[in-house]
């Protein structure tokens, strides 16, 4: 299992590195001789800042100073982490001495947290049609809509647990990794949002 997480995690950064390559036109270049203080800097601006830096800062060199970059490796990364605990889902849909109100809540987290990661998906085929033209805007907007969209999937699982009859070991090790990989997504959405405002807007 840890073999294929990591195999996701580099095929999704090597995805990052291609679509960056593919739209040179739109990513800021600096030298920068720490680039991982812009990743710190930048994700000050999250809800989850010490998160965000524990997230992405091993793929600082790969980031530079590019607020695009950024927002693509912290969609990789929301992704890589959505999807593992989508699996994890899937095995405790399978696990025995579930009760009747616990079975449906976790049918519905597998369902729901699958959609989390194909709405993630999109967002960065998306993101990756960005470019400096005048339908930036647009394709921004169709990634925010995705990556939120993602977040709603999560929480949408963990309302299947509410209410204190539900209380127990399985809703808190789902409650743990959905909770983990909202933190992660809301933090992707901040500095996708930060790359949407400081991104120039075409003349009329």
């Amino acid at each position: 299992m840890a073999t294929t997480v990591r195999l996701v995690s580099l095929l999704l950064i090597n995805l990052v590195i291609y679509m960056s390559a593919t739209a040179q036109c739109s990513i800021t270049k600096h030298s920068d001789p720490n680039p991982a203080e812009f990743v710190k800097s930048s994700c000050r601006a999250t809800r989850y800042p010490v998160l965000c830096v524990h997230s992405l800062l091993a793929y600082a060199t790969v980031i530079h100073r590019s607020d695009r970059q950024l927002a693509l490796t912290a969609l990789s990364v929301s992704i890589s982490r959505t999807r593992s605990s989508a699996s994890f889902l899937k095995k405790m849909s399978k696990a025995r001495g579930l009760k009747g109100r616990e079975w449906r809540a976790v049918q519905d987290c597998v369902e729901t947290v699958g959609d989390s990661v194909e709405r993630l998906k999109q967002s960065v085929r998306e993101l990756g049609r960005t470019g400096l033209g005048e339908e930036f805007a647009w394709h921004m907007s169709n990634v925010q809509t995705w990556v939120s969209a993602a977040l709603t999937d999560d929480d949408t699982c963990l309302d299947g647990f509410g209410g204190s009859a539900m209380n127990g070991n399985v809703k808190n090790v789902i409650k743990e990794r959905v909770v983990h990989v909202a933190q992660v997504t809301s933090n992707a959405l901040a500095l996708v949002n930060h790359f949407a405002s400081t991104h120039p807007t075409p003349s009329p």
